[in-house]
């Protein structure tokens, strides 16, 4: 446990961080999943229109330093691939 003032608040502040990050990663992960659902159920319309809400959401979380810009852009070039495929 830490055992200065300065240690103490130190660990508030990781905690506050912690949840915070946790809460947008939580927001990012299902924004994807949506998109993956639309399109494993064949709906182009929805699917478009879910991949519009997540990458503005992928977006943000590298912004953030949430992931990686690698990562994001990962993702958004792989929902894209699923996306056009769909005809």
């Amino acid at each position: 446990m830490a055992n200065t003032s300065q240690a103490r608040k130190r660990a508030r502040q990781a905690e506050k961080h912690r949840q915070r990050n946790a809460a947008q990663r939580s927001t990012l992960r299902t924004a994807i999943k949506k998109v993956l659902k639309a399109l494993r159920a064949g709906d182009k319309a929805a699917a478009t229109e879910a991949y519009k809400a997540a990458v503005p959401a992928i977006d943000r979380a590298a912004g953030k330093g949430l992931i990686h810009a690698n990562k994001a852009a990962r993702h958004k070039s792989r929902l894209n691939t699923h996306l056009k495929a769909m005809g």
